[in-house]
């Protein structure tokens, strides 16, 4: 598909096609499950009031993902939350956290850098497009996020 989407067509396309990836973005980004649903479905009602029109599906996703990180930003700062792990997430029996756990524990640029490129699939400059960064400023996000993790995980491949 790669026509201009808008109104209910953009909407219908979104939650047909996005809506796991939205719920993605804001689990990541919350530190409850609640609290995930309800910025998934705030999304799709800022999608709804939305009058303008996408170029095409990926414009419209990465809106989709902006409004997602913006509106979990927002959650954490009226809230003064701070980022901690879901208490319905059980650890594995070895007691060792998984590595998604870690990427949550991360300062909050480099939890999005690394979400949104290994686990989204985004480069460097589509993530840059979508957090309204310059790419440079990505790719440090990445390099320092991957060197935190290592430092808390151990040895593992950059890639």
């Amino acid at each position: 598909m790669s026509e201009k989407l808008s109104g209910s067509d953009a909407f219908n396309y979104a939650y047909e096609n996005f809506t796991d990836t939205v719920y993605r973005v804001a689990a990541h980004n919350t530190s409850n499950i609640s609290d995930a649903e309800d910025i998934t479905q705030d999304v799709f009602v800022k999608l709804l009031e939305k009058t303008r029109s996408f170029k095409n599906p990926e414009h419209l996703k990465a809106w989709l993902i902006r409004v997602t990180v913006n509106l979990c930003h927002s959650l954490y700062r009226s809230s003064k939350r701070q980022t901690e792990l879901d208490g319905n997430i059980v650890a594995p029996e070895n007691g060792e956290l998984k590595v998604i756990e870690y990427v949550k524990a991360l300062p909050e640029n480099y939890r999005n850098a690394i979400y949104l490129h290994y686990y989204e699939g985004y480069s460097a400059g589509e993530i840059a497009e979508i957090l309204g960064s310059k790419q440079n400023t990505v790719l440090s996000w990445l390099k320092r996020g991957r060197e935190l993790l290592k430092s808390q995980i151990g040895g593992f491949d950059d890639e």
